[in-house]
């Protein structure tokens, strides 16, 4: 009986690595340039299906089409932020969350015009299936252990980009103070559009690992965005390695959850949430 619940935990532990992924680029952009991209799960299912188009057209493999995808998405991202988003960032947050909660009925519907409602899935071959066993009936599957690598690793080089380059020192002091880092010469509008390139790049290493991991829809971006704004809230607002910690702690409440009973999978995580932010709404590890 205890290997059960070893291994519930075990499962919970590696399926917080997967919503680490979801966590850190809207914690980039939560956390540094100060707004919720209401959009961000929207940007991961768009990106799948891109994936997803990749794969089945050329017949290439996942990893590779991620691998094509990211520059994309950095530009997309720069572009995004440089073009439209800046345009309201700093006027009023509302402003940002409508614009961003446009963009996000714009990518469902089109991809419901273009892929219809079906759920879709890619193929990880035999690495899907590859399983650990470590006895007790204890099993890791070996995708889910590469996720959570991909997502400690992640974590960490991002961690080294705000805190031990040049332009997170330059990313670092636009989102401390706006009109100072502008008199000093930095170009906040500049920076911000980097940030959201990089935040863009994870959205994509986010949409490679989800798209073979799960099924998704173009009705899904909203459960992306719920399980990757609940991580960094958990964490702490700007604090990678929180989201890290708050992806595991949602990770272990869903499959422990899910061992009572599985209607309770999801409403255990939220519950969870709901308890750590009523004693602690600064969250576990906050950076600001």
């Amino acid at each position: 009986m205890a290997g059960v619940w070893i291994n519930q935990i075990l499962q919970g532990i590696l399926l917080g690595g997967l919503y680490t992924l979801f966590a850190t680029g809207l914690s980039l952009s939560a956390g540094v340039m100060r707004f919720v991209n209401i959009a961000h799960g929207d940007f991961i299912v768009l990106t799948s299906f891109i994936l997803l188009v990749l794969v089945t057209s050329l017949g290439i493999n996942p990893a590779i089409a991620t691998i094509i995808v990211l520059p994309i998405a950095f530009v997309f991202g720069f572009g995004l932020q440089r073009f439209l988003l800046q345009r309201v960032v700093g006027e009023n947050v509302l402003l940002v969350i409508l614009v961003t909660f446009g963009l996000s009925i714009i990518i469902e519907n089109g991809l419901l015009e273009g892929f219809g409602a079906d759920p879709q899935k890619i193929s990880g071959g035999s690495l899907e299936t590859a399983t650990i066993a470590l006895g007790d009936g204890i099993n890791m599957g070996v995708f889910q252990v590469i996720t959570f690598v991909a997502a400690v690793a992640m974590v960490a080089v991002l961690d080294l980009i705000l805190y031990r380059s040049g332009i997170g020192a330059k990313i670092r002091a636009v989102s401390d103070d706006v009109v100072a880092a502008d008199l000093i010469g930095l170009s906040s509008a500049r920076i911000y559009a980097i940030a959201m390139g990089i935040s863009f790049v994870t959205i994509g290493i986010a949409a490679g690992f989800m798209s073979i991991w799960t099924d998704f829809d173009p009705a899904s971006g909203g459960t992306r965005l719920l399980i990757a704004f609940e991580a960094i809230v958990l964490g702490g607002l700007g604090s990678l390695w929180g989201s890290l910690v708050g992806g595991i702690v949602l990770g272990i409440a869903q499959s422990v959850g899910a061992q009572f009973d599985i209607a309770w999978q999801m409403l255990a995580g939220h519950i969870v949430f709901l308890i750590v932010l009523a004693v602690r709404p600064q969250g576990l590890f906050p950076k600001y």
